[in-house]
């Protein structure tokens, strides 16, 4: 059986293994006012972050429609027997529930990540490897990679909560705090959700280093791959790379979030995502 391997642009992953394993991407679109934007074609994270700086709105993202999946899906499966697709979580965006809509009669079978970012790029590494492998079925690859949704660690640390605030994903006393008080918060997603998991106070890489040091401490890795993933150009990326590669994983990859992702949680915003074992 060939099996493909599908995700949508809310995961960001590395080209190289964009290409390594064949993977195949629904992208999202970006409106930047009346400019629809195609995330990884025609739109740059510089782009959106100079665009709520100049209008002081934020872009907008909306849900793939089941339409546009079902011919997305039809077009793979013509050279394809099956196709396993990995969503950005759906209790984040009803992209999940319309490829499930669109996948109705077709040998497509939908993962809801339970995560976002490089999150999702950790499920479909574990995809890909037992695609290689070729001892499991389609479905019984789903069974497991169901199974690993609850090993994903995916926090990020934000330098402003005024992306996620305009979002509508904090309050404005929240916002108003955080400025006063300079504080970056921790957010951890949880069951699919995103929460505030802690929060710290100071200068943005001062505390990024804190947060790393956190993170490590309260998991327990596996050790194989890490992301150190980020919205924007950061000096600290690389030094928290060498932390990574110190601490013990195998490969670390430092990767520029997408623009679906990145116009959510605004620029200087910084995370590390790997599995924890079992």
């Amino acid at each position: 059986m060939k099996i493909a391997i599908s995700i949508d642009s809310a995961c960001d992953i590395p080209q190289e293994l964009k290409k390594k394993y064949n993977i195949f991407t629904m992208p999202y679109y970006v409106m930047l006012g009346d400019r629809e934007c195609v995330d990884g074609v025609d739109i740059t994270t510089e782009d959106i972050f100079n665009y709520v700086k100049e209008t002081g709105v934020l872009p907008k993202t909306a849900a793939i429609s089941a339409s546009k999946f079902r011919t997305y899906f039809e077009d793979i499966l013509k050279e394809h027997d099956e196709v396993i697709h990995i969503t950005l979580s759906h209790q984040m965006t009803s992209s999940g529930v319309n490829a499930i809509t669109a996948a109705d009669g077709l040998n497509v079978h939908v993962v809801d990540s339970k995560s976002l970012s490089s999150g999702i790029a950790l499920l479909v590494i574990k995809c890909a490897q037992m695609v290689e492998e070729d001892k499991l079925t389609a479905s019984e690859m789903v069974e497991k990679l169901n199974g690993m949704t609850s090993r994903v660690q995916a926090s990020f640390l934000v330098d402003t909560l005024t992306y996620l605030h305009k979002g509508g994903r904090c309050g404005a006393v929240a916002l108003i705090g955080s400025k006063l008080l300079k504080i970056k918060p921790k957010i951890l997603v949880k069951n699919g959700k995103m929460e505030v998991a802690k929060k710290y106070m100071g200068n943005i890489n001062n505390c990024l280093i804190k947060y790393v040091e956190d993170t490590l401490s309260g998991n327990n890795p596996e050790k194989t791959v890490a992301f150190c993933t980020h919205s924007s150009p950061m000096d600290i990326s690389e030094q928290i790379y060498q932390k990574l590669r110190e601490y013990g994983f195998e490969q670390v990859y430092d990767v520029n979030a997408g623009s679906t992702i990145s116009s959510h949680c605004g620029p200087g915003t910084l995370g590390i995502l790997f599995m924890n074992k079992e």
